[in-house]
């Protein structure tokens, strides 16, 4: 049966960590969320899929090829296949975050 489900209560803050729960994990893509205390960030790295980051409380950096872009609550960010990415809590700040694994169709 289906559930409702509160974003920004599935997940807590914790002091001067970066906490994560995985919702939806198939073979074409995953659905997690992140809680990043205030400062806590994810160094430069790339990855080869699509994402996008949807912002559901705070404020942080995303740096994508070096380019710096501050998101919000309730903004979102797709993050580009094989351009490298960092981020920055500038608040405690949780999104979203889902990755797309499939492939473009063939003609």
């Amino acid at each position: 049966m289906p559930e409702i489900m509160n974003v920004k209560e599935l997940l807590a803050y914790q002091k001067g960590a970066i906490v994560s729960k995985t919702l939806v994990e198939k073979e074409t893509g995953t659905v997690t969320l992140f809680a990043f205390d205030q400062e806590q960030a994810l160094s430069e790295h790339t990855a080869p899929f699509d994402a996008l980051v949807q912002v559901t409380d705070g404020r942080a950096e995303i740096r994508i090829a070096g380019e710096p872009h501050q998101v919000g609550e309730g903004e979102m960010l797709i993050m580009p296949a094989n351009k490298s990415h960092a981020l920055k809590a500038l608040t405690p700040f949780k999104m979203m975050l889902t990755m797309i694994r499939a492939g473009k169709k063939q003609k």
